[in-house]
């Protein structure tokens, strides 16, 4: 990072809140880079393992300032970076706030990278994660390479971060969370989608929009819009689509033997009979966002026709664990318009087969907001299955519970505990397609149902 002391005089880095998706990659990316790194975290999960074991990377589960390694304690030297989740009383944070430490969110110090690199971000309330990882994919398969920070483990790398020391290039999920990706200078960017989200935060869908809007005057370069969008203020490069005409756009869209197969439509280019294994049609929409940026970036046709079929997808996102007498998916949907997208391209690929959906809801406020909608979308079921609310950063509100969601569904379905949730699956899933979906820890059982279904 240019005119940077982050980069030049290489020092100690404590992340407060390391085990979070974004802020492993960081902690990940500055061990890459030569600095000393280590984390607290509340509890221990297979990604803060992983980098204790296979990165020598010191993570603590304890939240007291005892806790905090010598190399980190020195203010005039060492820096602090934490994730909003984390809240202001953890008894690390205020050690470090208390002793006068140099303390960045984890979007400020994305912001410092982004800005001294030609960074692509990629925004939107649903969706940015696969066009995330399917941009830093072709980019890494092409002669351009990238550095990435992704939102989710890749299935093709195993991992949530990508380094290259020979590319100006970065990839950034760019999160609206908290207005997160305001930090950011993208140096082209795509935004998927504008639905109503994190209403807790932005009080009003105005607020939302211009938050957008502020991320896309930030955006040096083109800006693509999903077909629909709009934005005042920023000249839009163009807008891509599926399967309907754009300036970027699939040409007729198709399934052949669990295939995906179209042709890439550009102003410039045209790609024939392209191919995409990973499933659901709404990928087909994604892929054309992420050719569209490696396109600009400088990746070549034939290196996109290459390398998209190896293109495996993102674990959570339309995660296909089983495949036998029953097809078992997870995926992290927890907004109604992702939960639909993702049970219609289940009823598109498999048309007929039987599909029964174990949901979570993730947060009090979104529940609230959204009720009615998510009982929508889960009627595109045979049968669901719903667990308690997920409260994550919230704490409980009178009358929000899941029954609200279940009281409008017209399917058969039923409220579990996550305890119950193994063994009621267990009893009335024997074949047909199953799915875990939400935010929340409900991803604590997907090795569970994995052995269940292939098992079987």
């Amino acid at each position: 990072m240019q005119n940077n002391p982050i980069e030049h005089t290489r020092p100690p880095v404590y992340f407060v809140g390391i085990g979070g998706i974004g802020m492993s990659a960081l902690a990940r990316y500055f061990k890459a880079m030569g600095h000393l790194v280590a984390g607290y975290d509340k509890t221990p999960s297979p990604l803060t393992l992983k980098m204790n074991r296979e990165e020598n990377i010191p993570i603590t589960y304890a939240a007291a300032a005892a806790e905090i390694p010598t190399p980190f304690r020195d203010p005039a030297r060492a820096l602090v970076v934490y994730t909003p989740a984390v809240p202001r009383e953890n008894l690390i944070l205020a050690f470090f706030r208390d002793s006068g430490h140099a303390i960045y969110k984890r979007s400020e110090m994305l912001g410092l990278i982004s800005a001294n690199k030609k960074a692509i971000c990629i925004a939107g309330t649903h969706g940015k994660t696969t066009v995330t990882t399917m941009t830093a994919f072709l980019l890494h398969s092409s002669r351009v390479g990238c550095n990435a920070f992704l939102g989710g483990i890749s299935s093709n790398f195993g991992t949530n971060l990508l380094v290259n020391t020979a590319s100006d290039y970065v990839v950034i999920e760019a999160d609206e969370f908290d207005r997160s990706f305001l930090h950011l200078h993208p140096e082209m960017a795509v935004i998927t989608s504008m639905d109503d989200d994190h209403l807790d935060i932005y009080g009003a869908r105005q607020h939302l929009l211009e938050a957008f809007e502020q991320f896309a005057a930030q955006t040096r370069g083109p800006l693509f819009l999903r077909a629909g969008l709009t934005l005042q203020g920023k000249e839009v490069a163009g807008y891509y689509a599926a399967d309907k005409r754009a300036d970027y756009h699939a040409r007729d869209p198709r399934v052949e033997e669990g295939t995906f197969r179209f042709d890439y439509v550009s102003p410039r280019v045209t790609i024939p009979d392209l191919r995409l294994t990973f499933p659901g049609r709404v990928n087909v929409e994604n892929a054309v966002a992420a050719i569209t940026l490696a396109l600009h970036a400088g990746a070549t046709p034939a290196e996109i026709r290459e390398a998209l079929p190896r293109f495996s997808g993102v674990a959570r996102r339309f995660d296909m664990r089983a495949r036998g007498r029953v097809i078992y998916i997870d995926d992290y949907a927890h907004h109604p318009r992702e939960i639909e997208a993702a049970l219609t391209s289940v009823r598109e690929m498999w048309p007929g087969r039987r599909l029964t959906v174990a949901f979570q809801p993730h947060l009090y406020s979104r529940t609230a907001d959204f009720y009615p909608a998510f009982a929508g979308s889960l009627n595109l079921a045979d049968e669901v299955i719903l667990m308690e609310i997920y409260p994550a950063r919230e704490a409980p509100v009178p009358g929000v519970t899941s029954r609200l969601i279940a009281d409008l569904l017209t399917v058969p379905h039923a409220i579990v505990s996550r305890e119950e949730l193994p063994e009621r699956v267990r009893a009335t899933v024997a074949d047909g397609i199953f799915m875990t979906v939400g935010a929340g820890d409900i991803d604590r059982l997907v090795p569970l149902f994995t052995d269940m279904f292939n098992d079987r």
